[in-house]
């Protein structure tokens, strides 16, 4: 049997179930790769779908550095067939250049808003198409609760989750007189009650410091969590220099998820005539105008032969130096070598 062959044997089973046993494209739980390379200083990078124009080029940078990469869809919520036609397009797109390298889907971050159970329970039927769609990652964004409100949440929308066994991401509550610390613990030690412990606890760059990283925030949240066995993600909003990243891993964060570049770039793809009406919708529902196009693309106009090339490179270059910076090169050959020796652990 194969490397490739071992590692595609590790795949969920709802992975399976969507894009069938034959598939030669290895979607992984992000667990499983968390475990081979625990001993690797990076962190996972996890990248957003703003177009299906850029998957070519997401793809062909985690070749290019020999990367583990996470795709995340901002919004698998918008419609019923949202995280189907996601998955369907990653698919498609690795299968066509034969990517063989490992691969973790993440849905999200979902914004929970409220404990009411006519919220909670549209929310988790949302999460049960989420993971019959074939996502082995939910990040939940929980920052408009309380710290009481936020467990309860996560305590009733887990469920599909657990019965899967996939990987659950949660935010922070709001951060009260405590601070960030307090936040992350308290939200960490009611779920550790309920045993309901998520994978990561994602915290946004904007709350480690104002225009400069506080590493010594940032190492105080990565030894809360670790403590709790949960491993740390940052989401990091900035624009500037990808080489900026390095200072997340070297304060202990395992995985990246790298937005801020991917809304411009995304958005500029369409003409002005099409921009235009995007970015008006976009103010008008208080959210970025680049983001706003993974939900808007089915209903746009097809980008042009030459603007989806040029998405395609500028996709390609925001990726690979962002896992150059992550520390993710090699790391696909170095996990998938772990993954597949029966010796290993493999839980």
């Amino acid at each position: 049997m194969s490397v490739l062959d071992k590692v595609l044997s590790l795949r969920p089973g709802n992975v399976v179930a969507r894009v069938g046993p034959g598939s030669r494209v290895p979607f992984l739980d992000s667990r499983e790769l968390l475990r081979a390379l625990e001993s690797t200083p990076m962190a996972l990078p996890c990248l957003p779908v703003l177009s299906k124009g850029a998957l070519p080029g997401l793809l062909g940078a985690a070749r290019a550095e020999d990367a583990v990469l996470g795709l995340s869809c901002p919004h698998p919520l918008a419609d019923r067939g949202a995280p189907e036609r996601f998955v369907r397009a990653v698919h498609a797109a690795a299968q066509e250049a034969e990517h063989t390298r490992p691969l973790f889907l993440q849905a999200g971050p979902l914004r929970v808003t409220s404990t009411d159970a006519d919220v909670l329970d549209a929310l988790q039927e949302g999460l049960f198409r989420v993971v019959d769609a074939g996502f082995a990652l939910v990040s939940l964004d929980l920052s408009r609760l309380t710290s009481y409100e936020a467990v309860e949440a996560v305590n009733a929308l887990a469920g599909p989750l657990k019965e899967r066994e996939l990987s659950l991401e949660v935010s922070p509550p709001q951060v009260a007189a405590g601070g960030l610390v307090d936040a992350c613990a308290t939200l960490l030690e009611g779920l550790s009650q309920w045993q309901c412990v998520p994978r990561f606890l994602r915290v946004q760059d904007a709350q480690l410091g104002d225009g400069e990283l506080d590493v010594e925030l940032l190492r105080h949240v990565v030894e809360t969590a670790a403590a709790k066995g949960v491993a740390v993600a940052v989401a990091d909003g900035s624009t500037g220099p990808a080489r900026g990243l390095s200072s997340y891993v070297a304060a202990g964060v395992r995985k990246v998820d790298r937005t801020g570049p991917f809304g411009p770039l995304t958005l500029r793809a369409w003409a002005p005539e099409v921009r235009e009406p995007v970015v008006a919708r976009a103010q008008a529902a208080g959210m970025p105008a680049g983001e706003l196009v993974s939900v808007m693309e089915e209903g746009l106009p097809p980008l042009t032969p030459a603007a989806r090339e040029t998405l395609e490179a500028l996709s390609f270059a925001e990726a690979t130096e962002a896992l150059g910076a992550l520390g993710a090169h090699r790391s696909a050959s170095v996990a998938m070598a772990f993954l597949a020796n029966p010796g290993g652990d493999l839980g």
